[in-house]
């Protein structure tokens, strides 16, 4: 049985997507299957999108399993199911692993810079002559993905082939032409119910030696000038729960921008040697919007010189 999964910490609509896309294609192509996840949901699977129907299986993993990784590649972070020596595949975006896992696994390690893994899995599809097959859901999923993780095709990593990817696969998932602002008003919608949880759902810690803040948060929201208003208290408040060096990378679609809230002053200064900000009341904003991983990958180059 091949085992589909991603990280440890959350499950954002992009893991979803692909564990559930890609189990489905891999079983349309006679090989067994599963997309398993030790972690939850975080606000980016929105209501509407659990209301598809397309669920992860509730399967536990045995000594004979294979694993694929999508949407993840630092070891560090896949979820705890994973055997490290039964890993056969790794689909991912996200910088710094490239090496590891192509030593191991040569061209079984797919990782890119590319809007959303969710494209690598629809070019699976597209590759194999199986997207005619595609259902509903798992289309509807890919495509909305591609949405979440290239802000609404305004991300500085987004490409061509997210740009054409979701416009193939939104007819196959029957989405309407204002899916995009109806869905990141959901997700703004959720996160807003309940901020805190919003928060821990979607919180990485980085490592000693990096250079970006060591607590770092992201959210994806319609309007995050509305979102700040009324509840920055609450969010500060929470964030320095965490830590004394912390950032939020609040993305707002509707004006392109990131919102960069990073209170304490060690943040700031991190933030400010990577990027041209100017900060006031410890908020600074950015456009075009830029994605964790991006800061991610300015971080890594710094580091090396580069």
């Amino acid at each position: 049985m091949k085992v589909i999964t991603s990280g440890s910490a959350y499950l954002d609509i992009d893991a979803y997507a692909c564990c559930i896309a890609y189990a489905e294609l891999l079983n349309l192509q006679g090989i067994p299957t599963r997309a398993v996840s030790s972690a939850k949901p975080n606000a980016s699977v929105s209501k509407t999108v659990l209301g598809w129907g397309a669920v992860l299986d509730d399967y536990r993993p045995t000594s004979s399993d294979e694993f694929v990784l999508v949407d993840v590649s630092d070891y560090h972070h896949f979820d705890p199911m994973v055997a490290l020596d039964r890993v056969v595949e790794v689909i991912d975006h996200h910088p710094g692993f490239e090496n590891h896992w192509a030593q191991i696994l040569g061209a079984a390690a797919d990782i890119r810079p590319i809007g959303a893994a969710a494209t690598q899995v629809f070019q699976r599809w597209k590759a194999s002559g199986w997207l005619s097959r595609i259902s509903e859901q798992s289309a509807a999923l890919l495509a909305t993905a591609i949405l979440d993780n290239t802000l609404n095709f305004t991300g500085q990593m987004t490409t061509a082939a997210d740009i054409d990817a979701y416009a193939e696969l939104a007819p196959h998932g029957k989405l309407m032409a204002d899916w995009p602002e109806q869905y990141f008003l959901e997700c703004q919608a959720t996160i807003e119910s309940d901020i805190c949880s919003a928060l821990a759902a979607d919180l990485k810690r980085m490592k000693p030696d990096s250079l970006l803040p060591q607590v770092s948060a992201q959210m994806t929201v319609w309007d995050a000038d509305a979102l700040l208003e009324r509840h920055r208290s609450t969010i500060n408040d929470w964030m320095a729960g965490q830590g004394d060096d912390w950032l939020l990378n609040l993305i707002c679609i509707s004006q392109r921008k990131s919102c960069l809230l990073a209170e304490p002053v060690v943040s700031q200064q991190k933030l400010s040697r990577l990027l041209p900000v100017e900060w006031q009341a410890g908020l600074a904003a950015l456009k075009p919007s830029i994605l964790r991983k991006e800061l991610l990958s300015l971080g890594l180059n710094a580091n090396s010189g580069g």
